[in-house]
């Protein structure tokens, strides 16, 4: 297999075009950040950040804004997510483009958690706001924001549909096997425990272009993607549909992470809590803050770490090698549920950019058919294969866009297309 050059690919979405622009929007418990995307050309016409919403004291808030090329980047006062969002749509103003030259189609709102409730993305009502508040306490510190960002932007920008896209969505399709955990059945499904899956949108867009770069069909191919960020989650997806995927209840369970600790024994909580003395708020803090690479190292930036590890640092060259250690692991345990492996996708700022951690997580795989090439892998650019011309499975880099394969379910949701026709084409 080899990659199919850019302008051999038919874009499945060319139907799109007279749809106009898409803006997303990712409301964090004290950050906004929005994007204007061309649903057709998958291009970013705009993008902003706003940062230190509600900070106490004398804090100004962090605002960006880039178009055309330029960033702007000033401080203002940002008490809530209703003024963040009025910064953002003056910058539009101010700045450019103008959204009232757009031709807005549809608002994409990315929510983290849709609990067993949504398995795709949904056109926002009053009702559908109410659902995804019940699921607050699966999400406590995601889901409120989400919330807060929907309803200010529905009072904000009333005029066009608003859609919800949730991280959870593709991993509904999940077997029952793969989602349950082993405790008492009752119990679980009194609290709604089980496996949800994130990076979700992440995971179907690049499993899709996967597909669309090398010119199969989706169906035809089992792949592995490692969305590595400063979260990280791993999927095994089989003809476009995922059969397993490392976080869990929350994005806590899985891999190695910059401040999380992925899998541990759960009782080193309870450990903690009868010798340690911690309480649950400062066991959450401990595994979801200050734990990970983080915890291991002292920093979470993969560049920093690379160079603590050439200063000779041992806390540093440990993390990295339980890192990938752990990495390692999940590849070999999904290459026998996908029992081939036809590709390993690595995305997201870590897999996109470290060819330290792609090298090291393919080393010694070569029995399953995985190698790294390392003049390929050195390599920079877009979507490309890093692995030998004999493996029998190729290595990829595939960057993900996530605001993009929102922008495209926005536009299927509101027009009542197939949420799976995403899938297919990336």
């Amino acid at each position: 297999m080899s990659i199919v050059p850019e302008s051999e690919r038919p874009n499945p979405y060319s139907a799109y075009g007279a749809h106009g622009s898409v803006l997303v929007l990712n409301s964090g418990s004290s950050s906004l950040k929005y994007q204007l995307v061309n649903p057709v050309g998958g291009e970013a016409i705009a993008a902003g950040t706003i940062e230190r919403i509600g900070e106490a004291g004398d804090a100004k808030g962090i605002v960006t804004h880039t178009y055309g090329g330029n960033r702007t980047r000033r401080e203002a006062d940002v008490p809530d997510h209703g003024e963040a969002l009025r910064i953002a749509l003056g910058l539009f103003d101010e700045i450019g483009p103008r959204l009232s030259d757009a031709g807005i189609y549809a608002v994409g709102h990315r929510v983290v958690h849709g609990g067993a409730e949504f398995s795709g993305p949904v056109v926002v009502d009053d009702d559908v706001v109410d659902r995804i508040e019940s699921l607050v306490p699966l999400a406590p510190l995601h889901n409120p924001a989400n919330v807060q960002g929907i309803r200010v932007a529905r009072e904000l920008l009333g005029d066009v549909p608003h859609v919800a896209v949730f991280d959870t969505a593709f991993f509904q399709a999940l077997p029952a096997e793969a989602y349950t955990y082993a405790i008492d059945r009752e119990v679980a499904a009194a609290h709604d425990v089980r496996r949800y899956g994130f990076h979700g949108t992440s995971h179907q867009y690049v499993a899709g272009k996967v597909a669309r770069v090398l010119g199969r069909r989706v169906q035809d191919l089992h792949t592995i993607v490692l969305h590595l960020g400063n979260g990280a989650s791993a999927s095994a997806v089989k003809g476009g549909v995922p059969i397993d995927t490392s976080m869990g209840l929350t994005p806590l369970e899985g891999l190695v992470m910059g401040t999380r600790s992925g899998d541990v024994d759960p009782a080193v909580v309870f450990h903690l809590a009868r010798n340690a003395g911690m309480d649950i708020d400062e066991l959450d803090t401990l595994l979801n803050k200050r734990s990970g690479v983080l915890g291991l190292s002292g920093v979470n930036d993969f560049r920093e770490l690379r160079r603590l590890i050439d200063d000779g640092d041992e806390d540093a060259a440990l993390a990295f090698d339980v890192y990938v250690h752990r990495l390692k692991k999940y590849v070999g345990a999904y290459a026998a549920l996908l029992g081939r492996v036809d590709v390993v996708a690595f995305t997201a700022g870590v897999g996109e950019n470290d060819a330290a951690v792609r090298a090291a997580v393919c080393e010694g795989l070569e029995g399953l058919g995985i190698a790294v090439d390392p003049e390929r892998n050195a390599a920079r650019g877009g979507e490309r294969i890093v692995s030998p011309d004999w493996t029998s499975t190729l290595v990829m880099v595939v960057p993900t866009m996530e605001e993009l394969a929102i922008a495209r379910q926005c536009v299927e949701a509101v027009e009542h297309l197939s949420p799976a026709s995403a899938v297919t084409s990336g």
